[in-house]
């Protein structure tokens, strides 16, 4: 075969190769195109510890790559990469005002952030912190948890009206004692202080011990009860996950084997799948 014929061959199977692997799922994400429509621009998220992506790298801290809600890692199929493939203009826009141990009185200020961010696209979940403290009387009640759920909530329909929000419902924190409190790891690591409300003495059988749990596992269900009436009081831009992460049957595979309380990779995917679902996107 002549040398000139042998090199337009290998020029055509050298673009055939690139062509395939372009193809494929493991290409980039695309940069440009146009958005689908309702697709944010700029999403950002409220909330604690659990949205930080705390506990789901190798230490103790915040790891927001992982976060359910705007995390870009490769290892969470999160709200924000699901956006990112419906809007590349998405990249770069995710916003994670979350703090570790932030309870409903930080949302307003959180809000504010999200406001100054221009976020059409806000996912909130709190209220673990309210409940997770040192002992029952120090526990948010309902009635100020609302309030400051609501003033939250205010700052963002003042501030961003069009905004799309998701109202996320608290993690079943009794589930988690109740799969938990029989392995000596968990409850060797809760012992240093994790949700002495809820997990202190965790294997005691004691009645007082079994009513401070029970008054813990209602507080975080009247909780739930006022995020789904302040997010219907928002009005037709908000969504409350109707449950959905409350319901959540966690294992301790989903949680972190430092703490044994906030969702490792597997716990933060688990979540993204169940709030997308709620986020109505699709």
């Amino acid at each position: 075969m002549p040398r000139r014929w042998v090199a337009a061959v290998a020029c055509l199977l050298a673009l055939v190769a690139l062509a395939c692997e372009s193809g494929g799922e493991a290409g980039p994400r695309p940069s440009g195109g146009s958005p689908a429509p309702g697709t944010p621009a700029v999403m950002a998220a409220l909330g604690d510890s659990i949205s930080t992506g705390f506990g789901s790298c190798l230490m103790l801290s915040s790891c927001e790559r992982n976060s359910w809600s705007t995390g870009d890692g490769l290892r969470v199929d999160s709200h924000y990469q699901r956006l990112l493939d419906r809007n590349p203009k998405l990249r770069g826009a995710a916003h994670n005002h979350a703090k570790p141990g932030a309870r409903a009185a930080a949302l307003a200020g959180q809000a504010e952030a999200a406001v100054r961010d221009r976020a059409d696209y806000v996912t909130v979940l709190i209220g673990a912190n309210d409940a997770c403290r040192d002992d029952l009387a120090a526990m948010t009640p309902a009635a100020t948890f609302r309030k400051q759920v609501d003033e939250g909530l205010r700052v963002l329909r003042k501030g961003r009206p069009k905004a799309r929000v998701l109202v996320v419902s608290v993690p079943d924190l009794y589930r988690l004692w109740e799969v938990g409190h029989t392995d000596s790891r968990a409850v060797r690591a809760w012992g240093h202080g994790v949700c002495p409300a809820l997990l202190a003495n965790a294997t005691s059988t004691a009645p007082a011990d079994v009513t401070r749990r029970g008054k813990v596992r209602d507080r975080i269900d009247a909780y739930n009860a006022q995020l789904k009436s302040a997010c219907r009081a928002y009005g037709s831009r908000c969504r409350y996950d109707g449950g959905a992460v409350h319901r959540v049957r966690f294992t301790l595979d989903l949680v972190n084997a430092l703490d044994w309380f906030h969702p490792n990779v597997a716990g933060q995917g688990r979540l993204a799948d169940v709030t997308w679902r709620a986020a109505g996107f699709d």
